[in-house]
């Protein structure tokens, strides 16, 4: 439940990457022994992947509230074919980690957020390149390879999820794989530098050629840091703009946020960076503009439902073409029961403003439309109730207590 139109006002500490915690937690399969796992978030993604890796053999500590061991020596098995596996969509790594472990896998089909399709076509280009037989049969994914040997691999579209699924079973192949067109996103920088740390030859990510050396066995032994979540950062910074606020959001790479910062300094609102924070303010009138979201770096899809909800502050009309996924608005008619006026075209959404948005019962549709019901909610004139709540869980940590301790009237019912 919110009630809007609260200034948030204060500091606000951002919690590991999710999109890099849900691959290197599966690629800690490819060590012989333990790695220590910092800046882990709190989320459901991450609690229902600890489970898959401890039914499969993993032994997982936990530290303390951030942190966490995996001792993957005992695991003895390369199916992963439970049900919690389709309620997650980057059970897709454990593919690659188990093929890069035992040279053969059988993994349910991976789900998650319903917004589009999502192939993993080149995920098995990718696995064939290197010698690997792939079949889908019954809902699952089976995947034999006698020997794993290093191959060219041209991704046909920039995919983060073959390029990462290519980098976990190319470590352990017999000598070097090329990426080309490869995704270049944070997290990609992040899953690279934790096999690096296990003794695996991996040069380029980050850019759009990667190139792998495979090794015969990585190490464990070593601690690990996950990057700051780029996707809360932003987050929080749309919200602090979205309620007029003035909001320090502290534990990040100000670099990863470039594209939305570009965004929201065109809408005029002030946006401060630091070393490892950015202050978010706003006192002016919020101007229109058009966005198009991209693959790293550019504007992420993962911010478009966010952004559109503060749009509907903005003076005129503003338009957002969806680059990436193809059925992402479904939560438009969501913003349009608070009194949201936008048309959707394809992948364009066309956002009329400036529009008073009014407190209704309201539905998180998938995880980042669920930040984008937040946001609406913070915003709008009297009482937003907004359920799906699980989908919100499945990528923010404590995002309603975090909110209100910048000043939100949120709370959890129920």
């Amino acid at each position: 439940m919110i009630n809007g139109l609260k200034r948030l006002k204060g500091e606000v500490s951002i919690s590991g990457a999710k999109n890099a915690a849900v691959a290197i937690l599966p690629a800690a399969i490819l060590s012989d022994g333990i790695c220590i796992i910092e800046n882990v978030p709190d989320i459901l993604d991450i609690s229902i992947l600890k489970n898959i890796l401890h039914e499969i053999g993993a032994k997982i500590t936990r530290i303390n509230e951030t942190s966490i061991q995996i001792d993957a020596s005992g695991i003895n098995s390369y199916t992963a074919t439970n049900k919690e596996i389709g309620q997650l969509r980057a059970s897709y790594y454990l593919m690659g980690a188990l093929l890069g472990r035992f040279k053969k896998a059988v993994v349910t089909f991976p789900g998650g957020c319903d917004f589009g399709v999502r192939p993993i076509d080149q995920h098995i280009k990718g696995f064939e390149a290197l010698g690997a037989k792939v079949e889908i049969e019954h809902g699952k994914v089976i995947i034999n390879a006698s020997k794993l040997v290093g191959a060219p691999v041209y991704l046909d579209v920039v995919s983060v999820g073959a390029t990462i699924n290519i980098m976990l079973a190319a470590v352990k192949a017999e000598g070097v794989t090329t990426i080309e067109n490869a995704a270049k996103e944070p997290h990609i920088v992040d899953l690279a530098n934790f096999l690096n740390a296990m003794g695996a030859d991996i040069k380029g990510a980050g850019t759009d050629v990667i190139k792998i050396k495979g090794k015969r066995e990585l190490k464990g032994g070593h601690t690990y840091t996950i990057i700051p979540d780029q996707i809360e950062a932003g987050t929080f910074m749309i919200a602090a703009a979205a309620t007029r606020g003035d909001v320090l959001i502290k534990n990040i790479i100000p670099k990863h946020m470039e594209s939305l910062t570009a965004k929201l300094q065109e809408m005029r609102v002030k946006v401060d960076s630091y070393d490892d924070s950015i202050r978010v303010s706003c006192r002016e009138k919020i101007q229109k503009v058009n966005i198009k979201t991209l693959p790293y770096p550019g504007f992420p899809t993962d911010l478009q439902p966010p952004i559109t909800s503060l749009l509907c502050r903005a003076e005129g009309t503003s338009t957002i073409t969806e680059g990436v996924w193809d059925n992402r608005f479904q939560y438009v008619d969501e913003l349009k029961r608070m009194g949201a006026k936008i048309k959707v075209e394809g992948r364009m959404a066309v956002v009329e403003g400036p529009v008073n948005l009014s407190g209704a019962p309201i539905r998180a549709l998938d995880l980042r439309a669920g930040a984008a019901m937040v946001i609406a909610g913070l915003m709008a004139r009297g009482e937003t109730a907004i359920s799906n709540l699980e989908y919100i869980d499945r990528g923010y940590e404590k995002l309603d207590e975090k909110l209100r301790d910048l000043g939100a009237n949120i709370k959890r019912v129920g």
